[in-house]
């Protein structure tokens, strides 16, 4: 279950974890305080089935300002995976491209292109988002297969900072292994069994293959999708790339 940090009787702070959804922390808190119950309580930013890390709950007469909480600046980290592509971004999808590799050094490669993507800048709306188009999510024209019916939103985002935290290297097994663990955490209708075997048919014979991750430390505005950002930078560098961990460790002065 979630954990929980500073609290007081308008704002909670709590950590998500991997494959809680906002909601899960809801009704979490609930059970462990009863005399909120009653109370009215929203969360003030969604994070992703598989990101992790602070949420802040409203309790009350704060959920009114729930638009002020939402604009707070934010920071995460991210651990970005080269070599795949998928439709959300993410390990949570169907791989769409793999097999490119980054010739020479990733890190070098990364600190030349990180410029392009600090400022305001234009973002698109993954396909695998709860953003609205003609009256229905984008996730929806996704898993129906109509997403050439529209045209996907961009929106305006602030990113003030990247920097590379770390790198290392996963090997095909360790990964397959990893993927097994998160999209297991994950609850509802994910498309998670077809995922799973999309993964091993992908990895099962590439147990010693190595893949380059890179840690970025992101501070930015609202709205910013991480998930966008890494498979961004995979196609600036000319290779696949997703988002493999996603923590956010900041929001406004709430920090883990």
């Amino acid at each position: 279950m979630c954990y929980y940090g500073n609290m007081n009787d308008n704002v909670i702070k709590v950590y998500k974890k991997a494959g809680e959804t906002p909601l899960d922390c809801i009704d979490n808190i609930k059970k462990e305080r009863p005399e909120l119950g009653l109370l009215p309580m929203t969360y003030a930013g969604r994070l992703d089935p598989l990101a992790e890390g602070v949420l802040l709950l409203l309790v009350g007469e704060e959920c009114k300002k729930k638009d002020e909480y939402l604009n707070l600046p934010k920071e995460y980290e991210v651990d970005i995976l080269f070599g795949f592509t998928t439709d959300t971004y993410d390990v949570l999808g169907k791989i769409t491209a793999s097999g490119e590799k980054i010739e020479s050094d990733v890190v070098t490669q990364i600190q030349r292109a990180l410029p392009e993507f600090i400022g305001k800048i234009k973002q698109k709306y993954p396909p695998y988002s709860s953003r609205p188009v003609n009256g229905k999510p984008l996730f929806l024209w996704a898993r129906e297969g109509k997403l050439d019916e529209i045209e996907i939103p961009e929106h305006n985002i602030q990113i003030d900072n990247i920097e590379i935290i770390s790198s290392y290297e996963i090997s095909g097994d360790d990964l397959l292994e990893d993927i097994k663990e998160k999209i297991n955490k994950v609850k509802g209708d994910f498309r998670q069994i077809e995922i799973l075997n999309i993964w091993e048919k992908e990895l099962i014979n590439k147990k010693e293959e190595k893949y380059p991750v890179i840690k970025l430390r992101i501070s930015c505005g609202s709205g910013a999708y991480m998930r966008s950002i890494a498979n961004d930078i995979g196609e600036k560098l000319g290779t696949g790339a997703l988002a493999f961990k996603i923590v956010r460790t900041k929001v406004g002065e709430y920090s883990i």
